[in-house]
């Protein structure tokens, strides 16, 4: 399918399997862009936008980050589960 998508009153068709998840992530784009345009008056747009792409892939390695952090201590979790459960079935079985 595709989407018509606005980013700093520029418009662009993209393909999408989800177009309501490009929509939500080209305002969410869009108000960054113009948050720091507003901020830093005088940058250009091809500045801004570089900025604003670090700023979201620094935001994504954080997220990435903690996500790999709480799945080490679900597993860290799991297996004292799974010990407390083997001794106790060995501590039950005849």
């Amino acid at each position: 399918m595709q989407k018509q998508i606005t980013i700093l009153g520029r418009n662009y068709t993209l393909r999408a399997d989800n177009g309501d998840e490009l929509e939500a992530a080209a305002r969410d784009v869009d108000s960054r862009m113009k948050s720091l345009m507003s901020r830093s008056p005088g940058v250009d747009p091809y500045t801004v936008a570089m900025l604003t792409a670090l700023n979201l892939a620094s935001e994504l390695r954080a997220a990435h980050r903690g996500y790999r952090g709480r799945l080490e201590l679900m597993d860290r979790e799991a297996a004292a589960v799974e010990a407390v459960l083997a001794a106790a079935v060995g501590e039950g079985a005849p």
